[in-house]
């Protein structure tokens, strides 16, 4: 268990912590949740650093980075669709689409993964989970101003966050659905055992 890993992992725990403070009514404690957020975020990059910086680059890491990014958004948006921050039946929709993206590609990995290959991640999908992150912190940060600074940040502010919020979530939605199509068409061959992964150039 190295430092890259552990970086990797730790953004488990850090989703629990800001769900867990979404739901305290303490002053401060969206606040808290938002910085989190951020911090786990962030981890998404240290740990591809760290790993390439330290010569640590491993099969296991790279299932590990990909499935815990799955975990960490996938998990943030149910519970913001729980405290209805995402509304309606529409974003109910987009959730269940985006979570069955994440374990169709995850399953196309694992059973890449089972031949000893990794399939590289598309740009598509790196657009996609970027999109994710901004709308989530966008959420999150009106969440913040909303609940923990109503006197010093008019209410505008915290509305137009919260609907740039729910435009990235649209486009996260479109990347999703589009990278996700262009993974499984691109390995679908691989996903239903036709062919050997090793031998795509």
């Amino acid at each position: 268990m190295n430092l890259p890993n552990l970086l990797t992992l730790s953004r488990i725990p850090i989703l629990f912590a800001v769900v867990a403070l979404l739901h305290l009514p303490l002053n401060g404690a969206a606040t808290a949740a938002f910085v989190l957020f951020v911090i786990g975020a962030l981890s998404d990059w240290a740990d591809g650093h760290f790993a390439r910086r330290q010569g640590l680059v491993s099969t296991v890491g790279k299932l590990m980075d990909a499935l815990t990014d799955k975990v960490f958004m996938v998990g943030l948006f149910i519970t913001l669709l729980v405290m209805g921050i995402l509304p309606g039946l529409w974003s109910l929709l987009l959730v269940l689409m985006m979570l069955s993206r994440e374990f169709l590609i995850t399953g196309l990995r694992l059973v890449a993964a089972g031949s000893g290959v990794i399939l590289a991640a598309e740009k598509s999908g790196k657009y996609k989970t970027v999109a994710q992150m901004v709308c989530a912190i966008l959420l999150l940060l009106a969440i913040a101003l909303r609940a923990d600074f109503p006197t010093l940040v008019p209410p505008v502010v915290s509305e137009l966050l919260h609907t740039a919020g729910l435009g990235f979530f649209g486009l996260a939605a479109l990347l999703t659905l589009s990278s996700g199509t262009a993974y499984m068409v691109k390995y679908w061959s691989v996903f239903i055992g036709e062919e050997d992964p090793r031998s795509d150039a």
